[in-house]
């Protein structure tokens, strides 16, 4: 009876594994000896506007493991590889260890050779379990050549990915990383694939090439003379910016201080974005000449009407002074322009009409980010109407009371440069697409009228006579053989919500003035030597704007520069 009882039992089991439930069990059997292994994308490559690489994916191995296999020698195989990959020991040991698995992640994007000699000496010491499987690795061949507007790849993520971080790498994460594919196959009980089992493959789809509208070697000459400028100025930071006048195509964005994208964790985090499209600040007389094309415009002035500039101008909170010392000055609009008189630019604001500054501003793009792709931009400040009182619009007009970044005011100066269009700035060559779907580059990039012709065209003679040694404050922006229009800018900075006392310093121009090929912007925080916009970005203007005219083979117009009478 005992006998039969336990046949009876034997029999029923029999029933229900081969009667019941043969399929759930047989998949059981099947999944112990079956691994799913990720088929990593390759990254798309960032490239400039010539190919050189600024980001660059190069052959990878990720290490793996098989637990059912390194699980007898778990503790003294996690030290070996935690000292050999720089890996925390613990969280390598649990993996080692991993109950039901026949396959874990040790490491991802290790270089090629040292995962081979790490792999091959784990062998040699008698270790088992260990493998290697493609998985490329992320470059920065140019080290902090445009560094705030690459990113990097940074902290792995559980399994060991690294995952993006800032500025491109982070805002076409999608466009760049393309989409994993998985192999899935048998094992035997050592490990090895099983050449005829089950295996089946779904390829790895790899990521977009991004490419750029930078130029690499003007991007680190730029980086260099600006790091120059910035120290010999004893300075906090700054940023400069080239681009196409015709096209709105960024040739340079650089800023200062920067960091290695290759060893990011070398610098602060706070040097990771790009401070020329986070940070906004007021551009001080940079603007006037925003002011002065709006006026012309409107039909309220021409570049030769006359002003009385008094040596104080009395408003209704405060009086307005100019950073020189004078009397009374008999000056045209381009001899306000070419002295930078702030008295003289609100005795000339004085004739638009209500609302009507705000209103050009709004169209030169100041107020709205320029939606190059890279996150975190601002959008500056530009009051609106119940902010936009009588002193608030002197002090705008002049280029206070109101915030830009640097590219947007890159960009408002470059509506001058382009016959009075503007031109939507672009970082990408072509068109690329955001996480959001949205498409961006140079292949989209809208354009708008803002002024005429002949309000561009009269202002930027005005500008000219900033350069000009006899009339103007900037006589060392000057690029040799070139004519050259040009603003300073000078204005007080605001930290906390208050004036500190610091300023920030900047000059913008173009050059051929008469047939303007390329716009500069230098920007330059927190000086301490006591210079001002022409004395400190003008030499770093004029070092960039030639060398930018003599690499792409600009020849100099032979038209005779601007005179337009400064006095009367």
């Amino acid at each position: 009876m005992f006998i039969a009882m336990i046949l009876s039992l034997f029999a029923a089991r029999l029933v229900q594994l081969q009667g019941v439930d043969p399929g759930q069990y047989a998949a059981m059997a099947a999944a112990e000896g079956k691994i799913s292994v990720v088929l990593p994308a390759e990254r798309g490559d960032i490239v400039d506007r010539n190919g050189q690489p600024l980001a660059d994916s190069i052959d990878g191995l990720m290490v793996v493991a098989d637990p059912s296999l390194t699980e007898a020698k778990a503790a003294a195989l996690a030290g070996f590889l935690s000292r050999r990959l720089d890996l925390d020991y613990f969280t390598t040991l649990k993996r080692l260890r991993m109950p039901d698995s026949r396959f874990q992640y040790i490491a991802r994007q290790v270089p090629a050779a040292h995962a081979r000699d790490v792999v091959d000496a784990a062998r040699d010491k008698g270790f088992v379990g260990i493998f290697t499987r493609d998985d490329p690795v992320r470059v920065y061949p140019a080290g902090s050549i445009g560094a705030n507007l690459l990113g990097f790849l940074g902290t792995p993520r559980k399994n060991g990915a690294a995952r993006p971080s800032a500025g491109l790498e982070l805002a076409f994460n999608g466009y760049l990383s393309g989409h994993d594919g998985e192999a899935r196959y048998q094992v035997g009980a050592t490990g090895s694939q099983i050449p005829l089992g089950d295996n089946t493959v779904d390829p790895a789809r790899d990521g977009s090439r991004l490419t750029l509208t930078l130029d690499r070697d003007l991007q680190w000459y730029c980086q260099q003379v600006l790091a120059d400028a910035v120290r010999n100025a004893r300075g906090d930071s700054g940023t400069v910016i080239v681009g196409d006048s015709r096209t709105g195509e960024i040739l340079c964005l650089a800023d200062y201080p920067t960091y290695d994208a290759s060893r990011p964790d070398l610098s602060p985090e706070n040097l990771y974005g790009s401070r020329a499209l986070s940070d906004a600040y007021e551009p001080g007389s940079v603007e006037k000449t925003l002011t002065m094309a709006s006026l012309i415009d409107a039909g309220k002035v021409t570049d030769t009407t006359r002003f009385k500039v008094p040596s104080v101008l009395l408003r209704q909170d405060r009086p307005i002074h100019d950073y020189f010392e004078h009397g009374t000055l008999r000056l045209t609009l381009a001899g306000i322009l070419a002295k930078s008189s702030n008295i003289g630019t609100v005795m000339a604001a004085d004739k638009f009409d209500r609302g009507q500054l705000r209103s050009y501003l709004t169209r030169f793009g100041l107020g709205s980010r320029t939606g190059v792709g890279i996150g975190g931009e601002s959008p500056g400040i530009l009051p609106d109407g119940s902010m936009w009182t009588s002193q608030t619009a002197d002090r705008i007009a002049f280029g206070q009371s109101l915030s830009v970044n640097a590219l947007q005011m890159w960009a408002a100066v470059n509506t001058i440069a382009n016959g009075g269009e503007r031109v939507d700035p672009s970082l990408v060559k072509g068109t690329a697409t955001l996480a959001d779907g949205t498409e961006v580059g140079s292949g989209v990039a809208q354009r708008r009228r803002v002024v005429s012709e002949d309000a561009a065209r009269q202002t930027s003679e005005m500008m000219e006579r900033v350069i000009d040694p006899e009339a103007g404050v900037a006589p060392g922006a000057a690029v040799p053989g070139y004519r050259v229009a040009g603003k300073t800018g000078t204005a007080q900075r605001v930290v906390d919500g208050v004036y500190d006392g610091s300023f920030t310093v900047s000059f913008a121009g173009f050059a051929p003035a008469d047939d303007p090929r390329f716009t500069a912007y230098v920007v330059v925080h927190n000086p301490r030597n006591g210079g001002g916009g022409g004395s400190v970005g003008g030499p770093a203007f004029s070092k960039i704007m030639g060398y930018t005219l003599r690499r792409y083979a600009v020849a100099p117009t032979g038209t005779p520069p601007s005179r337009l009478p400064v006095e009367w």
